[in-house]
């Protein structure tokens, strides 16, 4: 007579825990890209910053560009996503409801300007500049989210909507000096330049509306 021993149905065997290891390790290998490429423009020019080029300079494959990009216009554009989200998660985190009028501004404008004249920020610049003829699509979208950051910087500032010229100056006035710091590609010395944009600002919220009774200046 033989003798067979009982089998126990098995068990499905599942990790003990799961691992997020391979998503980051592909969010790593994204960011390592954008910020190859981002020194890649400024280092080298827009024009050499191919997917190829960009791929050589990471130590990645084509493949991998292919993979998370699409392709180099897609690599570009998540350079400018890159900068714009940067530029409004800072704006939206900026709490300056407590603070003076002069005060808010300054932090208002060092907030800006430390995101628009990074590195991220200055190849978006230079990308948007090299395809304002390309396709409309993604011009528009970064222009209406540039938009919105102009109009966050603004309502940092004051909630009346007869001053939204005031962000539209800073912005202007911010973009004027990191076009000329691109141009002379050497960091510019503007404390100057900043100290007259706070006054100016600051005077005309503070004195040069004196018959605007019906919005209120954050005081």
């Amino acid at each position: 007579m033989s003798i067979t021993a009982s089998r126990k149905p098995r068990r499905s065997v599942r990790p003990t825990r799961r691992t997020t290891a391979p998503r980051k390790r592909g969010d790593d290998t994204r960011a390592k890209i954008i910020d190859e490429t981002v020194r890649c423009i400024l280092e080298e020019g827009f024009a050499a910053a191919t997917a190829k080029h960009v791929a050589e300079r990471a130590g990645v494959t084509w493949g991998v560009i292919q993979y998370h990009f699409g392709g180099r216009n897609g690599l570009l554009m998540a350079v400018v996503d890159d900068g714009v989200a940067k530029l409004l998660e800072s704006l939206s985190s900026t709490d300056v409801s407590e603070l003076p009028l002069r005060e808010r501004i300054e932090v208002v404008v060092d907030t800006a300007w430390s995101c628009y004249s990074s590195p991220t920020s200055m190849a978006a610049f230079e990308i948007l500049r090299a395809n304002r003829g390309g396709p409309g699509g993604s011009s528009r979208r970064h222009l209406l989210e540039m938009n919105a950051a102009i109009a966050e910087l603004g309502r940092l500032i004051t909630d009346d909507p007869s001053n939204d010229g005031v962000a539209e100056v800073i912005w202007s006035t911010l973009r004027g000096v990191v076009l000329a710091q691109m141009i002379v590609g050497t960091s510019i010395d503007w404390h100057r330049e900043r100290r007259a944009l706070i006054d100016m600002v600051t005077h005309y919220l503070h004195e040069g509306r004196p018959e605007n009774t019906r919005g209120r200046v954050l005081q």
